[in-house]
């Protein structure tokens, strides 16, 4: 992997990693699209780099982490069903990661549901729940949506989203509250992800990280804003079918013979 591909996979993983069309699916396209080979360092950089992403929400959203045990413990229930289900299957995912034809079809099932939702919760824009609304079993449904997305193409935030609208809340506060479930999750990935590769990281790779990192840090910060706005103004089935076509497109490059296989 060189910096340049650290660079683009950073750009994709700000762009993608709070709009519900999957980073994870994007990042596995992209690397097997570019040729990146995969080997534990790549799987690591394509998890580790989301937290640049996560770093993003702590400036927007500062004052929401100010001490408030309430937020915290919200937070905190709605983070262990992922961090559960994704320890007893780390292996799954990290084999499932491989499968750009996975990703396909899970882009294009992901979009159908984001087109379906908009004219279900089309209610939902200007009323519905809150955050602060959410009960403790309410925080465990959203933390259960959330773990769909270990499947890579699902996305984490589309299924925090469409977990926060089952439940009545405002599109603009599921949005937010996907926003800030990510940071405890995708801290946590990372972390794990670390501790997997240090004692085997080159010096050279260290800074191919921490280039990827800072690059989806400010895209991330552009991409929030941009999502809020697309939100609030049109909805999710922009997005959804942005997920169908592409899911199709690499479908076709798969079955007409075109290898999107790492090499």
């Amino acid at each position: 992997m060189s910096y340049l591909h650290s660079i683009i996979l950073g750009i994709i993983e700000g762009i993608t990693e709070f709009l519900p069309i999957s980073s994870t699916g994007h990042m596995v396209a992209a690397s097997a699209f570019m040729g990146i080979a995969e080997n534990d360092f790549t799987k690591a950089f394509e998890v580790i780099i989301q937290f640049g992403a996560i770093l993003s929400v702590l400036v927007l959203y500062w004052k929401r982490f100010l001490p408030s045990w309430p937020f915290y413990k919200k937070l905190f229930v709605a983070f262990l069903p992922t961090a559960i289900i994704g320890f007893l299957l780390r292996h799954v995912v990290d084999q499932l990661l491989e499968s750009v034809q996975v990703v396909a079809w899970s882009l294009i099932l992901g979009g159908i549901v984001l087109v379906w939702s908009d004219k279900i919760f089309a209610h939902l824009t200007a009323v519905g729940r809150k955050t602060g609304d959410l009960t403790y079993k309410d925080c465990v449904k959203l933390g259960l949506f959330q773990s769909i997305a270990m499947i890579p193409g699902v996305s984490r935030s589309g299924a925090t989203i469409m977990g926060g609208l089952s439940l009545g809340m405002q599109k603009k506060e599921a949005a937010e509250f996907s926003f800030f479930l990510a940071v405890p999750t995708m801290a946590a990935a990372t972390l794990y992800k670390l501790l997997g590769i240090y004692k085997t990281i080159q010096h050279d790779q260290i800074g191919i990280l921490a280039c990827g990192t800072f690059v989806s840090f400010v895209v991330a910060m552009i991409a929030i804003r941009f999502f809020m706005g697309i939100v609030t103004r049109y909805g999710f089935r922009g997005f959804g079918y942005y997920r169908i076509l592409l899911g199709v497109i690499i479908l076709v490059l798969l079955y007409t013979g075109h290898s999107m296989t790492a090499g």
